[in-house]
């Protein structure tokens, strides 16, 4: 027992001893070793990124009044890059036009104006014309005898040609009388199409689901070709619309893949890849190119889930410029600049030559906590941009649209949309449409 108390003695005081050392401090900065996911960081080939926010005037295109929205705004042909209208928006009309978001279906079809018309589809397939003044035309369902709607959700419309084109979660592609809603021709797409078609000459242009593109003719709905981007299983309710000019229709895809052809023959001229990712997001592990492409000029901007977009020539799919921001609906090109939402909800404007941020704002982002227990809860989405009467307009689920100065990102204008927009905004004949959540219609001007 005397030699085991004699052998601590030595031990407590060599372990007071080390206690007694002060641990040394090393001098310079403290870094937080999560720092390098933030993402401010150079990556090669993106020099954009380097000299950061900068202030800018804004020479908007001159205001255009235009009696049709027709179809997605990808295409230079139908854009209306600077569309006529009022400085002060007012409610003209509210009209219910079916089913709006539910437990397990989204309304996600914008509207489209054509021929004194306003076309929209609900969530559960269920298309309606409305006149210009608010009032019901016509419904067409298109949901298959032994479907129920839930089942396929997703789709778009687009007008040309004199008929109405309507892509559906169903896998069709379906071509309606506007004047009375009867149907035409349906072509089966074996996949689901969740996103909006788009036209031009003859020929619709779709995405369906298992990333094939079609271009299907527009007179009796015969597959004039297609072609095919790979097997991918992480796509996004809500294919990009293809994106066409005078020669070219430039596809994306669920695998990040974007690839431009000959509009009539359907040769592949270029495949690009939306490459690179939001680090320390585990949403940006899906890698679907969200962003629809726009084309403007020689170029065709885009952009995925991940948090990256890009400008591309349109001749050989060579990129441009890369800038550390996803979007999750297509860009708007104007004057020297590209406006989009990005995936943290901040609208942005970048300089369309380099890629460089010039100014952004933050949009809604979540719904206020119903759950202590909970970091966060549902979280807002906001449609847009487009830029009409001199100012981006974007319209939110939390109940607002809102109108930013597109020179310094400075808010506007507010107004309330009852249920908050379940759509973008579109504008037509100095008037502003958009779709709540609720499944209503609401007109401003």
């Amino acid at each position: 027992m005397l030699r085991k108390t004699s052998l601590l003695f030595p031990l407590a005081a060599l372990a007071l001893a080390s206690c007694a050392e002060r641990e040394p401090i090393l001098p310079g900065d403290r870094l937080n070793v999560r720092d390098v996911l933030s993402g401010d960081y150079a990556e090669e080939g993106t020099p954009a990124e380097a000299a950061g926010p900068q202030a800018r005037s804004f020479s908007a295109p001159a205001t255009v009044t235009n009696a049709d929205w027709a179809q997605s705004p990808v295409s230079p042909h139908v854009r209306i890059t600077n569309a006529s209208l009022g400085a002060a928006l007012s409610p003209l009309f509210s009209v219910p036009i079916g089913a709006g978001d539910g437990r397990k279906t989204r309304l996600n079809a914008d509207p489209i104006v054509a021929g004194g018309r306003i076309f929209t589809m609900d969530a559960n397939h269920q298309v309606r014309a409305t006149s210009t003044a608010g009032q019901a035309l016509w419904s067409k369902a298109l949901v298959p005898q032994r479907d129920k709607a839930p089942e396929g959700q997703g789709g778009g419309l687009a007008y040309g040609d004199g008929k109405l084109f309507v892509s559906s979660g169903f896998g069709m592609l379906t071509a309606l009388d506007p004047a009375s809603g009867q149907m035409l021709w349906e072509q089966d797409l074996n996949n689901t199409a969740t996103g909006a078609p788009s036209y031009r000459d003859g020929l619709v242009y779709v995405i369906s689901g298992d990333s094939t593109a079609w271009a299907i003719e527009a007179g009796d709905g015969r597959v004039r070709w297609q072609f095919d981007s790979g097997d991918n299983f992480n796509n996004i309710a809500g294919a990009p619309a293809p994106a066409v000019n005078d020669k070219y229709v430039v596809f994306a895809f669920g695998t990040g893949a974007v690839s431009g052809a000959f509009r009539q023959g359907g040769l592949r001229v270029w495949n690009a890849e939306l490459l690179g990712r939001r680090n320390g997001f585990t949403i940006a592990g899906i890698n679907d190119v969200t962003g629809d492409p726009v084309i403007s000029g020689d170029r065709v901007y885009a952009a995925n889930h991940a948090g990256r977009s890009v400008a591309l020539s349109i001749y050989n799919g060579e990129r441009l410029w890369t800038a550390k921001h996803g979007a999750l609906g297509p860009m708007w090109p104007a004057g020297d600049s590209v406006f989009f939402v990005t995936d943290l909800n901040e609208l942005v404007r970048l300089d369309s030559d380099t890629g460089q941020e010039i100014w952004k704002r933050d949009l809604p982002g979540y719904e206020p906590k119903r759950n202590p227990n909970r970091r966060r809860d549902g979280s807002f989405a906001n449609h847009g941009p487009v830029l009409a009467g001199g100012r981006l307009i974007v319209a939110s689920t939390d109940g607002k649209i809102r109108a930013f100065n597109p020179a310094d990102g400075a808010l506007v204008q507010e107004v309330a949309i009852p249920g908050g927009a379940t759509t973008r905004p579109v504008v037509a004949g100095g008037t502003l449409y958009v779709v709540s959540r609720k499944g209503v219609l609401h007109a401003f001007r």
